[in-house]
């Protein structure tokens, strides 16, 4: 089993041109990840960053499975054991498996500005949670479950979570979810602005090609720059995210997608983004 990566995939009969489709693929372990998944995990999302012909990024699960966290029976046995040593910084990576993948592949500390969308289908729970942090559109079918919760086995959520969740959702919300610890259904996770909306499974990957097309219609440069500024922005002052946003605009104003935009308006016709 693996993660499967697919460059301009075929969702819905249609091709999603500029698309990276990420799909976690370890149904036998509830799509846990060891050492060597994360590592994986974290290769494709640098894939997503780095190629400029991508644009966009989905994430997905086998039907049944999204992604559960790190696998409690091989991965956290191991990281535990070394606890010590890696919190002096004397083990750095495991069997040749970097620990920072482990942070990468959960997006956090990952300057990935390309929107991502995430299509869930079963648990989204732990680790899966903290990669939901680092996603913009996220659609979840009813069979779809959320949940922090590390603490259930006295762990920690040192993904990113504590630190996202309470910025990207209302405090009481966050705190119902991180103190509890325990499973949310689909429907709840709605209520508490977790989710975009909940589709029928066999309409999940569909939906998930709609909505990239929908944001794929933009200007990628300039649908990367107002992702940068927001992200950016969240961590400074808003004087400073003024700036942020300032410097942004003077960057997209001067991209040939910017005169493309406006002549494709006066000649009433679709835009050529050409990303440049």
């Amino acid at each position: 089993m693996a993660i499967h990566v697919e460059r301009n995939p075929t969702i819905g009969g249609q091709v999603v041109e500029h698309a990276l489709l990420i799909t976690i693929d370890r149904p036998e372990a509830r799509n846990s990840l060891d050492l060597y998944h994360f590592r994986d995990l974290a290769g494709a999302w640098k894939e997503l960053r780095f190629d400029d012909d991508l644009w966009l990024g989905i994430v997905t699960g086998v039907p049944g499975n999204f992604m559960s966290g790190a696998d409690l029976k091989t991965y956290i046995p191991q990281i535990t054991e070394l606890a010590k040593e890696i919190g002096k910084g004397e083990v750095t990576e495991i069997d040749g498996c970097r620990l920072e993948d482990g942070t990468r592949a959960v997006l956090r500390d990952v300057k990935l500005y390309k929107p991502v969308i995430a299509a869930i289908d079963g648990p989204c729970v732990a680790g899966g949670m903290e990669m939901l942090g680092g996603v913009d559109i996220r659609i979840a079918t009813p069979n779809a479950t959320f949940g922090v919760m590390e603490p259930k086995r006295g762990l920690f959520a040192g993904g990113g979570t504590t630190a996202r969740l309470p910025r990207q959702l209302s405090f009481p919300a966050a705190m119902e979810f991180l103190l509890t610890a325990e499973a949310f259904p689909a429907s709840r996770a709605l209520e508490l602005g977790l989710l975009n909306e909940i589709v029928e499974p066999d309409e999940l990957l569909q939906r998930a090609g709609e909505w990239a097309r929908r944001i794929l219609s933009n200007a990628p440069l300039a649908v990367q720059a107002t992702k940068e500024s927001v992200i950016r922005g969240l961590n400074v002052t808003l004087a400073e995210a003024y700036g942020i946003e300032q410097e942004l605009s003077q960057q997209i104003f001067a991209t040939n997608d910017a005169k493309e935009g406006p002549a494709a308006f006066k000649e009433k016709r679709a835009p050529r983004w050409t990303a440049s």
